[in-house]
């Protein structure tokens, strides 16, 4: 892992200077130090680019996020918002004179209305009060009205103060995808495209339909917007999202532009809107793969006529992820980010077709970028070694912008991380990382932790993402974090080899890298750990149901018996397209719960956390999974986070969870004391 990016992280150190003074090793409470910088907007004169600073307030024992702008030079930092509730997704106005802004502050129902600041100074004001709240924005190019995304009211809503003891209505279900992690209950409340107009302070809805509607974007004339939606019967059943434009006319009848049977711009894979041209003749979208292949297919660049017509892959022969396109300020060609082997580039492909170029590479991970009018481009990026921070993009480098995180940077002493390969049983390359305590001695044998990553289509990075491998490695282990097949970055072949097959290759591919490290003589083969979080829980009970080498494990949020899994969670369309149902393909059900109807099997002191609110793997696959331990009078635990959902938001539940983790491993691994190599 250091190949490649000790060049990057080098010039940075330059221009950051006192970072060499590192003094203390990571610990616990530095989960809550590091701030999360995103979203960055160049402002229409190119001097400015707002951005998102999101930290841990331990008093209020919440996450709170603020909006600041840099200056282009990188010399000024303003911190423009600092209300409790927080502020997100700023958006220039297109004279520059205003930002826009997303927040729930002064609202009793907690949702999020629409902010504007003027960028000269004063409060900010309130210029919205939908009953429930607003998603996302986009500004017309005349500055004169916004896009907005506005939510039906929440039917159960109680106002603060209201002492009535009247029972609550009944919840009614009758949609197919009836729950979602965060969201609750889906009944018959809709994401709705508004126009909103600044003279008259006024939101109206633009189109109507029973439909979900997402990821506003303006025509360059503004007379039309470009969203995304599944505009079809039963909607629930399908990711088969299309790209949609309208008359910026209330009433206006949507034109569907995609009729590719698969998703287009789904709104669940991030990233931007789609992007018009600079002359609104063409929009720049992402094309997902066979609805079959759901997650596991690869995304594609593609461009479709404003006017309609046969929409062109750009990427076609790409076998990697594309995200977030952008025309360039000529039209001429169409940057975006890539996703490769642990890395996330910026590249460009000429928007009438062509050769692929990569702008900005380097063992990083570049999570958003924002275009400016005059070509300007500032990213936001993360290492290794390097939290999240905003970089100006000058040729094929990167020039700090933002430095939020260097105070923090020079209290600690962060452990080195590597780049792995090794091979799996029938000859797959599998490529990862190891991070070794900062005073590792070569010829010592050391408590290793595998650590799995979730998804299971998604990888581990050179970012930033796993702090608490740091804190782990300062208590002495080593810690592996593996891409096995399923992950991304490494082609569609390679993610869709899993598919209705979990803990099969995976576990072999992360068994694999164990293997290879106890070879090396680093890891000590008596204290071996594993775990993980969400499908790393999944994961992780495969393998303690299948190796018996493991001293310990930590299982997050994961699932062992897909019987319990169907209907209690949001995946019912995936489960149906990946297994089936049950009653028609119960084989496909039982080979992928090993764990459970296995659980026998298992020796492995196991720890299994999950939050009582999580609808995305809910509570009861960890609690089946603890209580088939208890029962097997196996060492165990069942930790429940109240009123947490899938991610834990709240910083004393993260602490929790990482002292817990430290605790269980130090009690089954025997504590991180190096043992000498037999090897």
């Amino acid at each position: 892992m250091v190949r490649g990016i000790g060049l990057s992280i080098a010039a940075f150190m330059v221009a950051w200077p006192g970072l060499a003074r590192a003094q203390r090793p990571v610990g616990v409470g530095d989960l809550a130090r590091v701030r999360d910088v995103s979203d960055p907007q160049v402002s229409p004169d190119g001097g400015w680019v707002a951005y998102t600073v999101s930290a841990s307030d331990t008093a209020k024992d919440a996450d709170n996020t603020d909006i600041w702008m840099a200056s282009w030079d990188g010399a000024r930092q303003v911190q423009l918002t600092r209300s409790p509730a927080g502020e997100h997704a700023p958006r220039w106005s297109p004279d520059g004179r205003t930002l826009a802004f997303l927040s729930s502050r002064d609202d009793p129902r907690e949702v999020d209305q629409l902010w504007l600041l003027d960028r000269t100074g004063g409060e900010p004001e309130r210029v919205t009060d939908l009953p429930g709240g607003v998603s996302d924005l986009d500004w017309s190019p005349d500055g004169r009205r916004l896009a907005l995304i506005v939510s039906d009211p929440d039917p159960y809503f109680k106002a603060p103060g209201d002492t009535s003891t009247k029972a609550p209505p009944p919840i009614v279900i009758d949609r197919f995808q009836f729950k979602a992690d965060e969201t609750g209950w889906l009944g018959a409340q809709r994401d709705r495209l508004y126009l909103y107009d600044l003279a008259r302070r006024r939101a109206t809805p633009l189109v109507t339909g029973e439909y979900d509607e997402a990821a506003p974007s303006w025509s360059p004339d503004g007379r039309a917007i470009a969203f995304v939606s599944r505009r079809r019967p039963d909607f629930d059943r399908t990711d088969n999202y299309d790209l949609y434009v309208v008359d910026a006319t209330p009433g206006a009848e949507p034109r569907q532009l995609t009729t590719f049977e698969g998703a287009d711009m789904n709104p669940e894979w991030g990233g931007r809107a789609p992007a018009w041209s600079p002359d609104g003749s063409r929009i720049a979208y992402v094309q997902g793969g066979p609805l079959k292949l759901l997650y596991y297919a690869g995304q594609k660049l593609a461009v479709v006529p404003a006017a309609g017509g046969p929409p062109r892959v750009l990427t076609g022969t790409l076998d990697l992820n594309v995200m977030s396109p952008a025309f360039s300020t000529d039209g001429a060609s169409i940057l975006f980010l890539l996703e490769d082997d642990r890395v996330h580039h910026l590249a460009r492909v000429p928007s009438d077709g062509g050769a692929v170029e990569r702008l900005v590479e380097g063992r990083r991970a570049l999570t958003d970028f924002a275009l400016g009018r005059d070509g300007r481009i500032a990213v936001a990026w993360s290492g290794t070694t390097a939290p999240s921070e905003l970089a100006a993009v000058e040729g094929r480098e990167l020039r700090p912008l933002t430095r939020q995180n260097v105070a923090w940077l020079r209290e600690v002493k962060l452990a080195p991380t590597e780049e792995i390969a090794v091979r799996s049983r029938d000859g797959t390359a599998i490529h990862g990382f190891m991070i070794k305590p900062p005073a590792y001695q070569p010829g010592r044998r050391y408590p290793t932790i595998l650590r799995i990553h979730g998804g299971p289509v998604w990888q581990f990075f050179h970012d930033f993402a796993n702090l608490d491998w740091q804190v782990l490695a300062a208590r002495g282990y080593v810690v592996l974090g593996v891409n096995p097949r399923g992950s991304s970055g490494r082609g569609e072949e390679f993610s869709t080899a899993i598919f209705a097959k979990w803990g099969q290759k995976d576990a072999e591919d992360v068994l694999a890298a164990v293997d290879w490290a106890v070879e090396q003589g680093i890891a000590d083969p008596d204290r071996l750990g594993v775990g993980g979080w969400s499908y790393g829980g999944i994961l992780t009970n495969e393998i303690i149901a299948r190796d018996r080498r493991f001293k310990a494990a930590t299982s997050g949020a994961g699932i062992a018996n897909a019987f319990t899994g169907y209907g209690t969670d949001q995946y019912v369309k995936e489960y149906e397209a990946e297994l089936g149902t049950p009653w028609k393909n119960p084989k496909a059900y039982l080979e992928v719960s090993y764990p459970f109807l296995h659980a026998d099997r298992i020796v492995t002191p196991t720890l299994f956390l999950c939050g009582d609110q999580d609808w995305n793997v809910p509570l009861i696959n960890s609690e089946q999974m603890y209580q088939a331990l208890k029962s097997l009078g196996r060492e165990t635990q069942l930790i429940v986070y109240p009123g947490a959902s899938h991610s834990l938001y709240k910083p004393s539940h993260r602490r929790d969870r990482m002292e817990r983790y430290l605790g269980w491993y130090a009690k089954y691994l025997r504590g991180g004391e190096p043992r000498a190599s037999t090897r």
